[in-house]
């Protein structure tokens, strides 16, 4: 087997592979072709090349979403590592666990004028779980001719080194940095980024290793409930008559069935689902907007709870969030093992456990609940918006809302659903998903950027058929994503096209200016048909309900090679269709 030469980079190798990280995305470089050369020369990992970085990050992010374990990004120096930030921040908000390895020059060439440098050290501190600045190796006498000598001062800082025995320190101090970033990154499911700095020459090869780098391991102190916290919930339970769970994203299959069914059978309690959460129950309440939208300031005042429990992660309905800021629960606990973010401004508990963890603890010790008519009063509003929701679908025009009605109806069982951000998950959120679905959406920033990148890391590593489905802008942002050699036969994206930024139509402000059609909605007339050409995709289209419903009928059959749907839909009644929605439901 080959290695570089370069201790360090054979130490970084060396140790993401006895932490088990195996999936490894390369974008091409020089200044990190001792990693590269580590990596792809040891058939214990499996190497991916993405050129551009910022696919790259959101790729790998697909992968480690799916297989929630750690997954390397190695670039080069320079601005290399600032394209990784928009996937670093998504990791960071989403408990995604990405390891950032970043080339760098050594310290004498910052700051002097040298291609390809700026200040690396700390670049994500504002987003990241832990910055590991590693140390340049001390190079043996020999290692260097006379013409590649280093500047003066250098040279003698390198002489002083070897007298005072520091390369050994110098390894033992990369070791135990490697180690702790890898160890957050793994147990704490977060980004972190090991910056490592490489002298030349960077292609020399080595066929044995140099460096028997140590393991160390995190120390993890299992967490339990507090008896008195407990008790305390407990108190508040017995007295509250109109209880709240509001669940946001979440790993499907995540919380235990038996502790849904527990929370499902309590008349006095409501359990808000978002299409994120991937939980599913006949007595949960999904499509919140649904049920919130209409409501007047006497329903409101009617559904305020005396308690809301939140778990999961960010919320998408902005209604949601109106309504628990303006009629706020008199508590709220939020159960997460890290964060609790005050998103209503009312945060009485942060309950330190998994979803799981709480509520096998505390149901159990339900003994009596306050009677209550809560629960049953809002199952009829629910039965009620439902058929009203099918019977405005049925009236309606070709719109961006019917396209939603019958692409989510045709995505096959179990498999996995990829949604753009902007309308696209907001759409989504109106209608009931089929419960063997695993829905994903980069909501950590909430940004479109990156998505179709995430959903075809996703789809690289997964046995599922994986859809995406997107919204043009989002589509258009992210084309780069599409010149990827792991795409699977399988993948599939369905881009609804309404020539625009169609969400800002929805959104208060002055329509159908021209500043407004510039610089809010980006009209445009691009289609996905020549990228599709370019990409090798099957492309087809839809521009009517009917061409739309044939399209779909054999769109996720077997194929040789990854499809694409583009859906055209009226750009100046999409708004309109949506808004009537929430007046039709009443």
């Amino acid at each position: 087997m080959m290695h570089s030469k370069i201790p360090l980079a054979q130490t970084v190798v060396q140790l993401c592979k006895l932490k088990n990280i195996k999936h490894i995305v390369i974008s091409p470089g020089s200044r990190n072709a001792p990693l590269t050369i580590g990596f792809t020369n040891d058939d214990f990992f499996k190497c991916y090349s993405i050129v551009d970085e910022r696919c790259a990050a959101f790729f790998a992010l697909g992968i480690a979403q799916q297989l929630q374990e750690p997954t390397a990004m190695v670039c080069t120096s320079g601005s290399a590592l600032l394209n990784y930030y928009p996937a670093i921040s998504e990791a960071f908000y989403s408990d995604i666990p990405l390891v950032v390895l970043s080339a760098d020059r050594p310290k004498h060439l910052i700051n002097i004028g040298d291609g390809q440098t700026i200040n690396q050290k700390n670049v994500y501190s504002n987003h990241i779980l832990y910055s590991a600045n590693l140390k340049l190796d001390i190079k043996n006498e020999n290692y260097l001719s006379k013409k590649e000598e280093l500047p003066i001062f250098k040279n003698l800082e390198n002489k002083l080194e070897r007298m005072l025995g520091l390369q050994e320190s110098i390894q033992t101090y990369n070791e135990s940095e490697i180690n702790t970033a890898l160890n957050l990154a793994q147990f704490k499911n977060g980004p972190v980024h090991i910056n490592v700095p490489f002298d030349e020459p960077l292609y020399e090869f080595s066929k044995t290793l140099t460096v028997k780098p140590k393991v160390k391991s995190l120390e993890l102190k299992p967490h339990k409930i507090d008896d008195a916290e407990l008790d305390d919930c407990l108190d508040e339970w017995y007295v509250a008559k109109r209880k709240i769970i509001l669940v946001g994203v979440l790993k499907p299959n995540s919380v235990e069935q038996k502790l849904l069914e527990d929370l499902a059978d309590d008349d006095g309690v409501l359990v808000f689902t978002e299409t994120t959460s991937n939980l599913h129950h006949p007595n949960f309440f999904p499509s919140i907007d649904k049920m919130i939208a209409p409501l007047s300031e006497e329903d409101l005042k009617a559904l305020q709870p005396d308690i809301l429990i939140t778990f999961g992660g960010m919320i998408v309905s902005k209604k949601i969030k109106a309504f628990l800021r303006q009629y706020q629960p008199k508590q709220h606990w939020h159960i997460d093992e890290k964060k609790a973010n005050d998103t209503f401004f009312c945060l009485t508990k942060h309950i330190e456990a998994s979803p799981n963890q709480f509520f096998s603890a505390f149901i159990p010790k339900i003994t009596h609940l306050a009677k209550s008519t809560y629960f049953d009063t809002w199952t009829a509003v629910k039965k009620h918006r439902s058929k009203k929701h099918l019977e405005y679908i049925k009236e309606i025009p070709f719109s961006d809302f019917k396209v939603f009605h019958h692409v989510l109806k045709a995505i096959p069982n179990k498999s996995i659903l990829q949604l753009g951000n902007s309308s696209t998950v907001r759409y989504a959120q109106l209608f009931n998903l089929n419960a063997s679905l695993e829905v994903f959406c980069n909501r950590g920033t909430s940004g479109i950027d990156g998505s179709t990148s995430t959903a075809i890391g996703c789809a690289s590593v997964s046995n599922k058929q994986t859809v995406f489905v997107t919204g043009d802008l989002s589509f258009f942002y992210d084309s780069n994503a599409l010149w990827n050699n792991y795409i699977p036969k399988n993948f599939r994206i369905i881009v609804i096209n309404n020539q625009g930024g169609g969400i800002f139509r929805i959104l208060p402000g002055h329509k159908n200016t021209d500043n407004f059609d510039n610089y809010f909605e980006t009209i445009h007339d691009l289609t996905a048909q020549q990228l599709c050409e370019m990409y090798k995709f099957q492309y087809s289209k839809a521009s009517t309900e009917a061409e739309l419903v044939e399209c779909l009928n054999g769109f996720f059959n077997a194929s040789e090679t990854p499809k694409l749907l583009e859906v055209f839909t009226p750009r100046t009644i999409n708004d309109e269709v949506l808004l009537e929605y929430f007046n039709s439901i009443k």
